[in-house]
């Protein structure tokens, strides 16, 4: 099983964080709110975000034979949905979480998943090209450092793969938008940011999104379809 990797400060876009009011969010909240959410997380979030699961997971595995990576696994939700003929690979900052997922592989005989991987997001363990599709669900505004997060994501997939994104953004309704930037502060203390502009993400993370459609309760969720437009390796 991979180690966890040290969380690397500053570096690629880091002006990203400045479009969060200077927000800095640790690395140790986010697995200190797991650890403590692990054992009612299937509950308290399984069902509300059980359709943006399905979606992204038929989009992301279209074909036979793919390799494919889940960043954020969690508890392993989305697992039972992938094709049969698929190689998926899950990581996670939560060993809790981990845990829980696989023990539901094993009690599903889920012969498709490879691994599960303690790992950080932001430093993904895998080499250039590793994945055929990656997705991330329920993960983007829960990372220290969204813009690092969505590099790896590109890195690890191959060049014209499929990357998709879940997510809670910023809502456009006044209200709620006025709540959330009330509640940023204290978001940023358990883990996750709870004003995070739509705009922001899509232009820092560099992610070539060809889709943005609403998903789950009340499309307050957005599912975002990337293609990874990047040159492809040299051979050789």
């Amino acid at each position: 099983m991979a180690g966890q990797c040290p969380l690397r400060r500053g570096g690629l876009h880091a002006g990203f964080v400045h479009n969060y009011k200077s927000e800095t969010m640790d690395l140790h909240d986010t697995i200190r709110t797991y650890r403590l959410f692990s054992g009612s997380y299937d509950i308290v979030f399984g069902p509300v975000f059980h359709p943006g699961r399905k979606e992204a997971v038929r989009i992301a595995n279209d074909r036979p034979g793919q390799h494919i990576l889940e960043v954020g696994v969690g508890t392993g939700l989305s697992l039972p949905y992938f094709r049969k003929d698929s190689r998926v690979t899950g990581i996670d900052v939560s060993e809790e979480m981990l845990a829980k997922a696989r023990r539901r592989a094993e009690r599903l005989r889920l012969s498709h998943v490879e691994g599960l991987h303690v790992m950080d997001a932001e430093n993904l363990e895998f080499p250039d090209n590793s994945f055929d599709a990656v997705l991330a669900l329920y993960v983007a505004s829960v990372v220290p450092n969204p813009a690092r997060f969505a590099a790896e994501m590109r890195r690890v997939c191959i060049p014209g793969g499929t990357i998709v994104v879940v997510n809670h953004f910023t809502s456009d309704n006044l209200v709620a938008r006025f709540i959330e930037k009330r509640l940023a502060g204290v978001a940023r203390h358990i883990g996750f940011h709870a004003d995070f502009p739509f705009d922001a993400f899509r232009r820092d993370s560099q992610l070539s999104i060809r889709e943005v459609r609403p998903s789950n309760l009340f499309g307050y969720w957005k599912l975002l379809r990337c293609v990874n437009e990047k040159p492809a390796s040299n051979p050789g």
